[in-house]
């Protein structure tokens, strides 16, 4: 709720905003539902379409992480309502619109654009970070959600076989303050490292380091669909992820050769960071490197994925 909040100092200016906006075809809106709302007030009073940019299920991710169900209901509601309302829903997997069929969203109304990531600042070339010892990324968001917690059981037990091996965080949450009494109390809290959040070119410098980068859905928190963008920032600067959990990526990861895949268990992680540790030359290869950085370029770039939403939206456009 407090995050519900803090959108309506953007909600309310926007409905304002929009109407400057002169002779728009168009618009085109993104999570949160609240927004969306606006945009579907402002969309019909100007008798124009809109589209709704589903990255992921509001409500959905609510009930995973145990909102009280009577605002779960109203949540569930509303972006109900601001989905049925949309001339087009773009989703970026399969799995999102399965979801937001449920809600109302006709089959024809949906179109599959894909996930992507920014591979000009997550790229194969550029900077290092200023580390000597072997080390796994975590870069991005720490909640219910992610799981985090999952990667710092399993370094607990592999820093104890790995005297030099580290633990580097990236990001934010609502699991930080927890994860960091965590580390703390693995024994092994020197050798992981929060960092906060940082701009993109430095957690691409992170990740290009690093042994493996790190990703995960946890499993029964309502994101099962969810595809972790954190997978292809990863993989995008050439190196290979480690991957916990449910999801579409995991497939993709097992599939492509792309790391590791397992389930959200610190013991299954911790054999792939074994894994990851054991096999760090061939993982530096550069031939190796390209191959990956190349797989997510061709299939999960932001190029892509907007090329895709170009060509879908073209189709609901007033003529």
């Amino acid at each position: 709720m407090r995050g519900y909040l803090q959108y309506a100092s953007f909600d309310i200016p926007l409905f304002f905003r929009l109407w400057g906006v002169r002779n728009p075809r168009a618009l085109i809106v993104e999570p949160p539902p609240t927004t969306g709302v606006i945009v579907r007030i402002s969309a019909r009073l100007r008798g124009i379409p809109y589209v709704y940019f589903a990255a992921d299920v509001s409500s959905s991710a609510a009930a995973g992480i145990g909102v009280n169900p009577v605002i779960v209901r109203v949540l569930r509601a509303v972006e109900s309502w601001v989905l049925r309302g949309a001339a087009l829903v773009l989703a970026v997997s399969d799995g999102v619109r399965d979801e937001v069929q449920t809600l109302g969203v006709r089959p024809n109304q949906v179109a599959v654009v894909g996930t992507g990531i920014d591979t000009a600042t997550f790229a194969l070339d550029g900077a290092l970070p200023d580390c000597d010892a072997p080390y796994f990324a975590y870069a991005g968001t720490m909640s219910e959600i992610q799981g985090a917690g999952v990667f710092l059981d399993a370094f607990a037990v592999v820093a104890a076989e790995h005297p030099s091996a580290r633990l580097v965080l990236l990001g934010g949450g609502t699991e930080l303050d927890a994860l960091q009494r965590r580390a703390q109390e693995s024994g092994f809290g020197e050798r992981i490292d929060f960092l906060g959040s940082r701009p993109g070119a430095e957690a691409a410098r992170w990740l290009r380091g690093a042994v493996a980068g790190l990703a995960s859905v946890r499993p029964g928190r309502g994101y099962d669909f969810a595809f972790a963008t954190k997978t292809f920032a990863s993989i995008s600067t050439g190196t290979p992820v480690v991957y916990a959990g449910v999801g579409p990526a995991a497939a993709l990861v097992r599939e492509h050769r792309l790391g590791w895949a397992t389930d959200w268990a610190a013991d299954e992680v911790a054999d792939a960071m074994r894994a990851a540790l054991a096999g760090a030359a061939a993982s530096r290869d550069a031939d190796e490197r390209a191959r990956l950085s190349n797989w997510v370029r061709d299939n999960y770039s932001l190029t892509a994925v907007a090329a895709n939403a170009v060509r879908a939206v073209r189709g609901v456009l007033p003529a």
